[in-house]
């Protein structure tokens, strides 16, 4: 409906222009005309037809534009933005010493033609610009908010913050996790969790006295290598009683992961659709994936560093060190893996010919 309104008003507009347009004739070139009135209007009807094809034109093209906006990331429109407006910015602050210089008259249209290609140049640099690296000047003055306009527009996901439970506390691989930086968001540590942990170093049974405090020092220990990271939140469920439905209805809450290493926990939360970071499925897949015992072809590839060692990688790269292997260099030869180390350096697989293994 409004499409149609501006059609009709362009149409309006210009077939009102054509109707008038012979009063500006020259007053002897419409004397010639034997009928002045039906001129007009025919000069009116090209006036509207001109009108309605601007119209639908200048309809069609902002649609399409406003389609492109609409579709368009947020950040990217800001940057083009700003972009564009650097861009007139600098065309002006070179343009104006030019337009203070004495120019001859007859080569004064030479000032509004550089001012629209110059403006075209530098508005097109700017948007270009921007396309490369609007989003690092955008961070770069506002870390935070750009994150967050990312979050809102979903083109960054959030990082969810993840309630641990007394399990995992006390196992202690998370500190260790923590420290690589795999783990991101804030780790919550519920007050009901926190309680649990305090029972356990005041049982009275010693196993359950050891794993309290164990747990206890390792928070203690997360708190003052990690402060931004772990979070006592104040939750507290009076009305329930267990601590692991507790935590499944705070992670709900909060729309956060659950962080354990409990199996059945780990089942319960999926039963209620509660996202679940288990360290023992971590671990799991970080495993070797050649145990003692197993064997692999491999080929010889160079001499090791200690004597009769030879050297081989497989597919994906890890080293293989093979005792006894250095007769065997530029061959392919059947190994059993005698042990697998794990460092941050990468895995490396110690291993014997086959027939010589112990």
């Amino acid at each position: 409906m409004l499409n149609a309104i501006i059609i009709l008003l362009l149409v309006a507009a210009v077939a009102g222009v054509g109707y008038d347009i012979i009063d500006i004739l020259p007053a002897e070139l419409v004397a010639k005309v034997n009928n002045v009135s039906g001129l007009r209007i025919v000069a009116a009807s090209f006036g509207g037809f001109f009108g309605g094809v601007f119209g639908f034109l200048v309809i069609t093209i902002y649609r399409r534009l406003e389609k492109q906006i609409r579709s368009m990331p947020i950040d990217v429109l800001v940057a083009r933005s700003l972009g564009l407006v650097l861009g007139l910015l600098v065309a002006n602050l070179m343009l104006a010493p030019v337009f203070l210089l004495p120019i001859p008259a007859e080569f004064s249209f030479l000032k509004p033609l550089l001012a629209i290609l110059s403006s075209t140049l530098f508005c097109y640099t700017g948007v270009t610009l921007a396309d490369t690296h609007g989003g690092a000047f955008l961070r770069l003055f506002s870390p935070q908010n750009y994150n967050a306009m990312l979050v809102a527009e979903g083109t960054l996901q959030p990082v969810k913050s993840k309630a641990i439970d007394t399990s995992c506390i006390i196992d202690g691989r998370i500190e260790e996790l923590m420290a690589t930086g795999f783990v991101e968001g804030q780790i919550l540590v519920p007050q009901f969790v926190l309680h649990e942990l305090q029972l356990l170093a005041d049982s009275s049974n010693d196993m359950k006295r050891i794993r309290g405090r164990r747990g206890l020092d390792a928070l203690k220990r997360m708190q003052d290598h990690f402060p931004d990271s772990i979070v006592i939140h104040p939750a507290n469920y009076a009305d329930l009683t267990t601590v692991d439905d507790k935590l499944l209805r705070f992670a709900s809450e909060i729309n956060g992961m659950l962080l354990t290493n409990d199996f059945n926990l780990s089942k319960v939360a999926d039963l209620q659709k509660v996202p679940v970071l288990n360290i023992n499925d971590v671990a799991k897949a970080l495993k070797p994936i050649y145990l003692p015992g197993d064997s692999i072809e491999i080929k010889i590839v160079k001499e090791g560093k200690e004597a009769s060692q030879g050297v081989g990688y497989l597919d994906d790269g890890t080293m293989v060190v093979v005792e006894e292997g250095m007769q065997f260099v530029s061959k392919e030869v059947r190994v059993v893996v005698t042990s697998a180390l794990q460092t941050t350096a990468g895995r490396m697989i110690f291993a014997k010919p086959y027939g010589m293994a112990i």
